[in-house]
């Protein structure tokens, strides 16, 4: 954090009577300047309330196995409508959320996460973190309360961190994104059973640009080749 800046504790209980105060005394530190922007607080939300419960409406009619691969994020996971087809011979589980961050992933734990005991977590999330203005090193941080609260009720469970993935949309952010994948892989790498997959660098050309052709029109979000490339990169991990 940067010298003198204003450091406000994270509430993230999902309801807290405090979330709505929460955010208004952050807005009122912004527009003062005491909080500076790209060091921003998470704040909690029901925004997503609608389809957790919708979730958990179908796995009341339809439980799902235990031992599944568990996806979840943010909306590249959401989108990722051949996710069954791409992973033949696993059981998968689609919980994205589109706009999702990581601290949302972590605060929905307990609803859509640890309810399905799978034996891998595959977690896409950051992109909207850092185009919300947490740095890299929130990221990384964001990503090491996730692994805790989910290690509290699956401690063996293996969890995967896909890279966040560049994009002509956000190309301002390349070298953000660069920063927090390197944070959240060395992470990866002193911990056990924890794996960073790296989509990153085969989005790329040779000569440091992004892959246009692997998105849609919005130029943010994957094409079919887009998650074709992903299939390829993440599969072996799987397994």
């Amino acid at each position: 954090m940067h010298q003198g800046a204003f450091c406000i504790p994270r509430l993230p209980v999902r309801g807290s009577p405090w979330a709505g105060r929460l955010a208004v005394a952050l807005a009122s530190l912004l527009l003062l300047g005491i909080l500076r922007p790209a060091e921003a607080a998470w704040v909690p939300t029901d925004r997503w309330e609608p389809e957790v419960q919708t979730w958990e409406e179908e796995d009341l009619r339809n439980p799902p196995k235990p031992g599944a691969v568990l996806f979840v994020g943010s909306s590249s996971i959401r989108l990722w409508k051949t996710l069954a087809d791409d992973f033949p011979g696993l059981d998968v589980i689609n919980r994205g959320f589109g706009g999702s961050e990581i601290a949302d992933a972590t605060e929905l734990a307990h609803r859509i996460i640890v309810p399905y005991r799978p034996r891998m977590i595959v977690l896409y999330a950051g992109d909207n973190d850092l185009a919300n203005r947490r740095s890299p090193r929130q990221v990384r941080d964001d990503f090491a309360a996730f692994v805790a609260r989910v290690r509290k009720d699956l401690p063996e469970v293996r969890i995967a961190f896909v890279a966040i993935k560049p994009s002509p949309a956000r190309g301002h952010l390349l070298e953000k994104m660069r920063e927090a994948n390197n944070l959240v892989r060395d992470f990866a790498a002193a911990q056990e059973g924890i794996v960073f997959i790296d989509v990153f660098t085969p989005m790329m050309t040779g000569d440091g640009q992004v892959r246009g052709e692997l998105f849609v029109e919005d130029r943010l979000h994957l094409n079919q080749a887009g998650y074709e490339l992903w299939r390829s990169v993440i599969a072996p991990h799987l397994r």
